[in-house]
């Protein structure tokens, strides 16, 4: 049964209903595509039709939120359906207290399941983060990471990745060592560019407080002080995770993120993340959090294709 909300915007000026709209009332068709709603508007005055118009009034709300600070692009209205898709008043104050510190600013989640992986990240040793890829569990790793270096709550960040496959079977690249792993390392790269910027990086990165490195240069060391996250851990054998989780030294800090829907291990192989979760659930002092298709923040086309495949999967 279709529903027919009525929503004001009546506190708001005519600059900022002008960018929360976009020329020609663009943004508003955007959020309507990506909550599969129908929103039209007469001057302040927002109609929203579908199956639940309650989640296009947040979104409107937390858009014009947006606008009155500043104009507003497509990222802003995928991130605001999310956002709106998955509000509770739960999220709201799980919002106002768990963040992160960063260039950027404050960085909270945008939704339920991101705000308690902030909460875990930042009042666990060990944490996992598991779900599909663009729910944000490896940027918020490294802001956290981020965060803890900047309060000098550790001494460096240590950032590791199985190079290829559990065998990290390289040779075949061209160039150097650094030149063979940096492509698997690279979003890693990305997601300290933007929280720290380039030339901080560089400098920690010269220095030795900032780490990147493949899986296999870990074994035989012991990681005191670090903050350390294992990204893509699903492509690490039982022996690898074993291994990883048995550098951790005093004063660490450890975050293992990965997606068991993406194994790309030989099928005789078990994954090292599978294991870990079956063998480790219930020790004290490490958490397991699991995202879903709800809390990907990329194009609205990425969740329907995870869940597209999730489905096929159970069938």
């Amino acid at each position: 049964m279709t529903q027919t909300l009525h929503h004001n915007l009546t506190d708001i000026d005519n600059t900022i209903l002008q960018r929360l709209c976009g020329a020609l009332d663009e943004h508003i068709t955007a959020l309507a595509k990506a909550l599969d709603l129908d929103i039209s508007r007469r001057f302040h005055q927002f109609i929203i039709s579908g199956g639940n118009p309650k989640i296009g009034i947040t979104a409107l709300n937390i858009l014009a939120k947006t606008a009155a600070e500043r104009d507003l692009d497509n990222h802003d209205i995928q991130l605001a359906a999310v956002e709106a898709k998955t509000h509770t008043q739960q999220h709201e104050n799980q919002g106002g207290n768990w963040h992160f510190r960063t260039r950027r600013g404050n960085l909270s989640g945008r939704t339920p399941r991101q705000s308690g992986y902030i909460r875990a990240l930042l009042t666990h040793d060990v944490v996992f983060g598991l779900g599909p890829a663009g729910t944000g569990k490896t940027y918020l790793a490294v802001a956290a990471a981020v965060d803890a270096i900047e309060k000098h709550q550790v001494e460096r960040i240590v950032l590791v990745r199985p190079a290829v496959e559990a065998g990290e079977k390289l040779g075949f690249l061209p160039g150097n060592l650094a030149q063979k792993v940096d492509p698997y390392l690279r979003p890693l790269y990305d997601a300290l560019y933007d929280l720290m910027g380039f030339d901080r990086v560089t400098k920690l990165l010269e220095k030795g407080l900032i780490e990147i490195a493949p899986l296999a240069y870990m074994r035989g060391r012991t990681l005191n002080g670090a903050y350390v996250i294992l990204d893509e851990a699903q492509n690490t054998t039982p022996e690898q995770m074993k291994m990883f989780l048995t550098r951790i030294g005093f004063g660490a800090k450890a975050v293992i993120t990965g997606d068991i829907s993406q194994i790309d291990l030989p099928k005789h192989i078990k994954s090292g993340l599978k294991d870990a979760r079956e063998k480790l659930q219930n020790i004290d002092g490490i958490y397991f959090h699991v995202f879903t298709s709800e809390d990907i923040v990329r194009h609205p086309l990425v969740q329907k294709i995870v869940d597209a495949y999730d489905n096929a999967n159970e069938e």
